[in-house]
C-alpha cells in the first residue's frame, strides 16, 4: 500500500537498468513528528497538572492566609479592647504629684512601723524577764508552803533549784545576793533528813493486819508434883499421891502467893472489841505518820502498846512480836525541823524591786 505507482510514461524500459529503490524520507520525518507531538502532548499534560497543583496550592495558601488574617484581626480587636481598658484605668489613676505624696507617706509609715516593732520587741523582752522573775518568786512561795504544811523536803528542794535556775538565766550581776541566799537555803535543805513516812505507814498497815490474828493463850502452870513425887518415892502411898497431884494440877491450881495482876481469858465479843480498839490506835498512828504530826504519832503508839499490854498476854509470841515492832516504830521520827526560806524569798523580792526602780523613775520624770 505504501508503494508508489508509476505511470506508463514514467515506467522504465526493459532495456534500461533499474536503479535501487531508496526509502522515502517523508516516512521517517512523519514518525519523528508523531513522537515530537506525543512528547509535546505529554509535556502539555504535565504542565497542565503542575498548573492545577500550583492552583490548588495557591488556593490552600490563600485559605491559610485568610484564617491567619482573621486570627490577627481578632487579636487586634482584643488588643484594642485591652488598650481601651488600660486607658480607662490610667484615666482613673491619680496624678504624678499625688503618687509622689503617697510614696512619701508609705516610706514614712514603714519607718514608723519598724521603730514600733523594735520598741515592741524591747518591751516584750523585758516582760518575759519579768514573768520569769515572778515565776521564781512563786516557786519560792510554793516551797515555803510545802515545808510548813507537809514538811516535804524533796519538793521544796526542787522548787528552790527551779528559782535559782531562773535567776541564773537573767545573767544579771545584781542577782548575786539573791542567788547567794538561795544557795544557802539549798545547802540547809540538803543537810536535812527526810523522814520515811511512806515506809512507816506501810509498816503500821502490816501491824494492823496482824491484829486480827491475836488470840489469848491459856495460862500454863508449873507444878511441883514431880519434885514431890521424887521426895516421897520410897513409899507406895506417897508415889500414888504424887501421881494423883500431877494429874489434878493440869486442870486447876491454887497459889496463895500469886500476884494481883491476873488477867482473865479473852474470848467472843470482848476479844473483837479489843482488836478493834488496837486497830484504831494503829490507824491513828498511820494518819499522824503521813501528816508529820509527831505528838499524835507518839500518843497513838503509846495507846496501842497500853491496849496490847493490858488486855493480851505478854507471853504470847504474837503479842510479844507486835509489842517489839510498836516499840521500834515509836523510835522512828515522823517530823523534822524544816528550814526557813523567808530570807531567800525576801532577797528575791528585793532584787525584783530594784530591777523595776529605773523604769519607775523614768516614768515619773516630767
Amino acid at each position: 500500500m505504501s508503494e508508489t505507482v508509476l505511470s506508463n510514461n514514467d515506467q522504465p524500459s526493459a532495456t534500461e537498468t533499474p536503479e535501487p529503490i531508496t526509502p522515502p524520507p517523508a516516512r521517517r520525518s512523519g514518525n519523528g513528528l508523531a513522537i515530537l507531538a506525543l512528547l509535546l502532548g505529554a509535556a502539555g499534560v504535565a504542565a497542565g497538572g503542575w498548573g492545577v497543583w500550583q492552583v490548588r496550592q495557591l488556593q490552600g495558601a490563600e485559605q491559610g492566609q485568610g484564617q491567619h488574617l482573621q486570627t490577627l484581626s481578632e487579636r487586634t480587636e482584643a488588643l484594642q479592647q485591652r488598650d481601651q481598658q488600660i486607658s480607662a484605668q490610667l484615666a482613673t489613676l491619680p496624678a504624678a504629684s499625688e503618687l509622689e505624696d503617697r510614696r512619701r507617706l508609705v516610706t514614712q509609715l514603714q519607718g514608723d512601723q519598724q521603730r514600733l516593732s523594735q520598741r515592741l520587741e524591747t518591751v516584750l523582752g523585758a516582760s518575759r524577764k519579768d514573768w520569769r522573775l515572778a515565776e521564781a518568786e512563786h516557786l519560792l512561795r510554793l516551797a515555803t508552803l510545802r515545808l510548813s504544811a507537809l514538811q516535804d523536803i524533796a519538793s521544796a528542794k526542787a522548787l528552790v533549784e527551779g528559782a535559782d535556775e531562773i535567776l541564773r538565766e537573767q545573767s544579771d550581776p545584781a542577782a548575786f545576793a539573791a542567788r547567794e541566799q538561795l544557795t544557802r537555803s539549798l545547802a540547809t535543805l540538803n543537810s536535812t533528813q527526810q523522814p520515811d513516812r511512806t515506809g512507816l505507814f506501810l509498816k503500821l498497815a502490816a501491824q494492823r493486819e496482824l491484829v486480827q490474828q491475836l488470840s489469848a493463850r491459856s495460862p500454863e502452870f508449873e507444878s511441883d508434883a514431880d519434885a514431890l513425887g521424887a521426895l516421897t518415892s520410897e513409899g507406895d502411898v506417897a508415889s500414888r499421891l504424887s501421881q494423883w497431884w500431877a494429874e489434878i494440877s493440869k486442870y486447876f491450881q491454887i497459889e496463895f502467893g500469886a500476884d494481883d495482876n491476873v488477867r482473865p481469858l479473852l474470848a467472843g465479843q470482848s476479844l473483837n472489841q479489843l482488836r478493834l480498839a488496837l486497830s484504831l490506835t494503829i490507824e491513828q498512828a498511820q494518819w499522824a505518820a503521813l501528816n508529820g504530826d509527831a505528838k499524835v504519832y507518839t500518843q497513838a503508839l503509846d495507846d496501842a502498846r497500853s491496849v496490847l499490854l493490858a488486855n493480851f498476854n505478854a507471853d504470847n509470841p504474837q503479842s510479844k512480836a507486835m509489842l517489839d515492832s510498836l516499840n521500834a516504830l515509836a523510835e522512828q521520827p515522823v517530823s523534822v525541823i524544816v528550814p526557813d526560806l523567808g530570807e531567800s524569798l525576801t532577797a528575791v523580792q528585793a532584787y525584783i524591786e530594784r530591777r523595776h526602780l529605773p523604769a519607775d523613775a523614768e516614768g515619773t520624770t516630767p
